[in-house]
């Protein structure tokens, strides 16, 4: 199976409303995708739809090579892993880090399944991965933000799915913590046997060289995608945002300001 993702002709209506209007994509195995667009633009309807809790009003679907209504969405999203701030909402706060992440091999919110002194075991690995061992034990209610999101991503691990969604991970992080993260997710993407990843983010500068791909998302419709290096140009993001930006890189990663208007400020996107 070489392809992951394979979007056809995809539309989406709520109350009659267009949300996600001739969506077509496509994601190989492999391949390290960032999803950059504002609020609004449909980012989220589009994971709910790649993680089967919506369906197409129109066109077909197919996810890890299982078509839309001919496969149990309950065992597909075993191979899925799903870091959302919408699931920190959903967790028990005096839950232990390891539940947590263990829970992740069920695709359940908290830990209800017979977990073996094995799932335990590779909880406890995958922490170490990401840097974040030093948590087993600890409640997720004492646990920084940065650390919670990386519980997240190791829940996400656990099942050892094929594709890993990571939506907006590093909000609410500060700066240091948010660099912490990033750096965890350039690791893993970079391991052998790595998940296909979907990096959805609010700022380019995100943006990691691991991510060679980047689709641009606007109200509901696919306004570029492609390579990274020929998606965020200042042309380009200048088109997608509707107002002047410059784009500059530096570490082969971009980075997005407005140009001054004022002589001697700038504010940065």
């Amino acid at each position: 199976m070489n392809t992951v993702i394979d979007i056809q002709d995809v539309s989406w209506k709520r109350q009659g409303k267009p949300i996600l209007s001739d969506v077509n994509w496509k994601v190989l195995k492999g391949e390290h995708w960032a999803i950059f667009g504002l609020n609004g633009s449909g980012k989220t309807t589009l994971l709910n739809m790649i993680n089967g809790y919506i369906w197409p009003t129109t066109g077909t679907l197919s996810v890890l090579g299982q078509i839309f209504g001919q496969t149990d969405m309950r065992e597909l999203r075993k191979s899925i892993g799903w870091v959302s701030s919408s699931l920190q909402e959903r967790l028990k706060e005096n839950a232990v880090a390891e539940d947590i992440i263990v829970s992740g091999k069920f695709a359940s919110i908290g830990l209800y399944d017979q977990a073996s002194h094995d799932d335990f075991q590779k909880a406890y690995q995958i922490m170490e991965q990401l840097g974040c061992s030093h948590l087993y034990g600890r409640t997720y209610q004492t646990c920084s933000q940065g650390e919670k999101q990386k519980i997240l991503i190791a829940r996400g691990l656990m099942s050892s799915p094929e594709l890993l969604i990571l939506d907006e991970p590093t909000s609410g992080l500060d700066f240091l913590s948010r660099e912490d993260l990033l750096d965890s997710v350039h690791q893993l993407a970079n391991e052998k046997n790595a998940p296909t990843i979907l990096f959805v983010t609010h700022h380019i500068e995100e943006i990691l060289p691991v991510f060679t791909q980047t689709l641009l998302l606007r109200e509901g419709s696919i306004f570029a995608s492609g390579k990274t290096e020929d998606i965020l140009t200042t042309e380009t993001l200048s088109a997608f945002l509707n107002t002047p930006v410059e784009v500059s890189w530096q570490n082969d990663r971009s980075w997005m300001k407005l140009p001054m208007k004022v002589p001697g400020t700038s504010r940065d996107l």
